[in-house]
């Protein structure tokens, strides 16, 4: 069974990458950035590809479906590069080619603010996908990034969804009418997700799953939840797990240079610091627990195999590996 998380945005060493070999971590999607502009996001890459390199007993990055498998033969874990802004793009349209040709397989179109291509979940007015949006969107589909909308406004979703030609995923998020709360996701937006393919990442995070981490049993219920919503097929993990980050990452995430004032996030005035992760992950050497529960709670062997990693993996093939398929090898090989 393939182990897989959507999105952990731990800050990254040594010892976190031998968490996720003791916890048999197949693959994780990493979190190089939110508000940092080209020239930061290319140097945070430079130095994630410098800690990879040093650790690479542990851990490689994978740019298609067939390198996880294959880093996972290896008895590694595969690291997919992710930001969680289009900041990196300077809103230059070509740079997605770019950054995709350097390793990068996962963007989020809009994070808490909105920006150039559509509005934030944090908007009290979501704008909807613009000119600038639909393009953009065309563009990730061709170069095989794969497109993310957990922070993207609920109108700006439902129009890159309906206008996106490859699927899309919310890589961290639950089901906003079982827990509401802004960073969370509708019923209709998940169906209409999971009708063109798309995936969702439930997230194990305090702030957006209510009293659902108290057990891992009890997150469980978010999981059947979502299911009879979207179907076994496009539920997922995406725990969105943070590993070494404290009140200066936290405020960074928050706030970066916008803002002056206090921005919460998740969070609210009243729980303004980083909640604990749940007591049954506190690193992801105990991410297996997760499948216990979903038998306990009846889903099949197949179903939980899926959930834990195996629709990750087809929506992966179906992004990465179909582009790199349909580039010829003349231009691969150059």
């Amino acid at each position: 069974m393939l182990l897989i998380d959507g999105l952990n945005c731990s800050k990254f060493d040594r010892a976190v990458f031998e968490e996720l070999r003791d916890g048999r971590m197949s693959c994780i999607t990493t979190c190089l950035g939110f508000w940092e502009d080209t020239m930061e996001s290319l140097d945070a890459l430079g130095r994630f590809r410098d800690l990879v390199r040093a650790n690479s007993d542990l851990v490689a990055i994978a740019r298609t479906a067939a390198e996880i498998e294959a880093i996972v033969a290896s008895g590694r874990c595969a690291l997919l590069v992710g930001y969680q802004n289009t900041t990196p793009l300077s809103g230059r349209i070509r740079y997605a080619e770019l950054f995709a040709d350097m390793g990068v397989r996962v963007m989020q179109l809009t994070y808490n603010n909105q920006n150039e291509y559509g509005g934030s979940c944090y908007e009290p007015n979501d704008s909807g996908i613009s000119r600038f949006g639909r393009e953009m969107v065309a563009e990730l589909n061709r170069v095989g990034i794969l497109i993310d909308l957990s922070h993207v406004g609920e109108r700006t979703c439902r129009d890159v969804i309906a206008v996106s030609e490859k699927p899309v995923a919310v890589t961290h998020a639950n089901p906003s009418d079982l827990i509401p709360h802004v960073r969370n996701k509708s019923n209709v937006l998940i169906k209409e997700l999971a009708a063109k393919g798309g995936v969702i990442g439930l997230a194990t995070y305090a702030n957006i799953c209510g009293d659902y981490t108290e057990s891992a049993e009890k997150w469980s219920e978010i999981a059947a939840y979502a299911a009879d919503v979207a179907g076994t097929d496009h539920i997922a993990i995406g725990t969105d797990h943070g590993r070494n980050i404290g009140m200066p990452e936290l405020e960074w995430m928050r706030m970066g240079r916008w803002s002056r004032i206090p921005n919460y996030g998740a969070g609210s005035a009243a729980r303004p610091g980083k909640v604990p992760e749940p007591s049954w992950l506190k690193t992801m050497r105990t991410f297996g627990v997760i499948a216990d529960a979903l038998r306990k709670r009846g889903f099949s062997e197949a179903e939980t195999a899926a959930i834990m990693g195996g629709n990750w993996l087809r929506l992966y093939r179906q992004v990465f590996d179909e582009v790199v398929e349909a580039t010829p090898a003349a231009v691969r090989a150059a």
